[in-house]
């Protein structure tokens, strides 16, 4: 059970973040409507169609440029999911692992649908105005990121937590 926690993990996020993509984005028209004040100003689903990385970095918007994002995105994918086999890293870096590469594989699938990535949450707070929108695969990438970096072997040290 323990070698198919990767992939459940991953399926797991990868329809989430697809379903809520498509209920926010297409069933409440989020694509037409731009903005819509959820819990202002800590939650607003506010449409932004992301064509390169992380903040619109490498957003020229060109097939050719989406063909070399996708073609990251699985190749850091699969190199990770090796690794943490190899390593034979415990359950927390498992699931982390999971987290990156679902939400990882969620953005591959807008690219390949859309051309871009569909972006959509808001938040602010304490007078920050947050310019940026994100998705559920940007957050489980970020939380996968983090939990590696904790939960993984560095330097030739064991993390078996």
């Amino acid at each position: 059970m323990q070698r198919a926690l990767i992939p459940l993990v991953a399926l797991a996020v990868l329809i989430l973040d697809q379903l809520s993509k498509w209920a926010v984005v297409f069933w409440l028209n989020l694509d037409q409507r731009v903005e819509i004040d959820v819990f202002p100003p800590y939650l607003v689903f506010r449409m932004a169609w992301n064509y390169g990385m992380n903040f619109g970095l490498m957003a020229q918007g060109s097939a050719w440029g989406r063909a070399v994002l996708i073609a990251l995105a699985l190749a850091i994918s699969g190199w990770v999911w090796l690794w943490v086999l190899r390593e034979k890293s415990g359950l927390r870096a498992q699931v982390a692992a999971g987290l990156l590469i679902g939400g990882a594989m969620g953005n591959v699938i807008d690219r390949i649908l859309y051309g871009a990535v569909a972006d959509f949450l808001n938040m602010s707070c304490c007078g920050i105005d947050n310019p940026y929108a994100f998705n559920v695969a940007d957050t489980a990438i970020f939380f996968g990121v983090v939990g590696l970096v904790m939960f993984s072997s560095f330097a030739g040290g064991k993390a078996k937590v």
